[in-house]
């Protein structure tokens, strides 16, 4: 790529207390092989009462690339469009501190937005374990009973679809749909995906786009982690009206089901041979992603997917009680563009 017909890359990146991963992860960024003087690094820091600000303000005094942007809501997604509006780049490449990113990873983004000719670009959501019951969660994780099917899980897929993980936008798209919805605690890339999608955007998902994250590591941390995905999908839906897949729904539907049968006199005769038929289903589905890992990765990958379903189920649910009660989203707002992101 010529120099001057190389796009100016904002990678944009919301930080909370990451003293312990801010700095492996600015060297990632600094180690890719786009060109140096075409990145520009923005973290948006919620306040941190840790050590991230002074390890930033350190690397930035050696990298004037890097500067810091205060997000005192301290939401990711409040963050993000604080740095979508200090923007100069056309290209916004979304990161997250808690991932691994490879060398080629911000080239192959704008390749891929160049070649594609869609709006958003990103790689699959590719676990990477430390523990065993991160082995057990990544292997629970490629199964479509574990996930449902959604293509951004899959590190072998390619092709238009209707959400990435993470992503790199053309900064005009913002302009269009407007910035993130700065209240969503979670669920906040899927529902800026959606509106992209009702606007006539398209978003690419590529193999050649590669990222890797650490998934919780406890039973208890990864309940939590699902309860929140399940809140968060029911307030999108309360606030879109619609899904663009019925995936999300499929937990939720799940959970009824089950509570129906525990609670509905008439449906008990057939609630043994229903609770049967899905621990025979999961236990297969674990078998057949877990067998490497032995009898112990099997029984916990087994014991990872009612967590998955139940969890986000119930999440769903209280969500739709919560944000039924009270809404809490407002218009959409639009960045303002500056001259430097028209000189761009």
């Amino acid at each position: 790529m010529a120099a001057m017909a190389t796009p100016l890359v904002t990678i944009a990146m919301p930080a909370f207390n990451e003293e312990h991963y801010i700095e492996a992860c600015i060297r990632s960024v600094q180690a890719q092989d786009y060109p140096k003087d075409r990145i520009e690094i923005l973290i948006a820091d919620g306040r941190s009462t840790d050590r991230t600000r002074a390890i930033l303000a350190d690397l930035a005094k050696a990298d004037p690339r890097i500067k810091v942007v205060d997000n005192p809501d301290r939401l990711q997604a409040a963050g993000i469009n604080q740095l979508i509006k200090a923007a100069k780049g056309e290209i916004i490449v979304r990161m997250d501190v808690h991932c691994e990113y490879a060398p080629s990873y911000v080239r192959t983004c704008v390749e891929k937005l160049a070649a594609t000719g869609a709006d958003n670009v990103g790689g699959a959501q590719r676990a990477k374990a430390k523990t065993p019951f991160q082995q057990a969660l990544c292997a629970a994780l490629t199964s479509p009973v574990g996930v449902g099917g959604a293509r951004y899980r899959d590190a072998t897929a390619e092709g238009f679809v209707d959400t990435v993980f993470l992503g790199a936008f053309r900064r005009a798209v913002f302009d269009r749909i407007g910035l993130y919805d700065p209240k969503a605690i979670t669920n906040e890339d899927a529902e800026l995906n959606q509106r992209l999608l009702e606007t006539g955007g398209q978003i690419y998902l590529s193999r050649d786009i590669e990222v890797h994250y650490y998934p919780r590591d406890s039973f208890a941390t990864l309940a939590k982690q699902y309860w929140k995905y399940g809140r968060g999908r029911a307030r999108t839906l309360l606030k879109l009206g619609r899904f663009p897949t019925l995936r999300p729904l499929i937990p939720f539907a799940m959970v009824i089901g089950a509570s129906a049968l525990v609670l509905v006199p008439p449906l008990w005769p057939i609630a043994p041979a229903a609770f049967a038929a899905y621990a025979l289903l999961t236990g297969a589905e674990a078998v057949r992603v877990a067998r490497p890992l032995g009898p112990a990765g099997v029984a916990t990958a087994w014991a990872i997917f009612p967590v998955l379903h139940a969890s986000h189920g119930a999440g769903f649910a209280s969500g739709l009680l919560h944000y039924l009660r009270a809404p809490d989203w407002g218009p959409v707002e639009k960045p303002s563009p500056t001259p430097a992101l028209r000189a761009v």
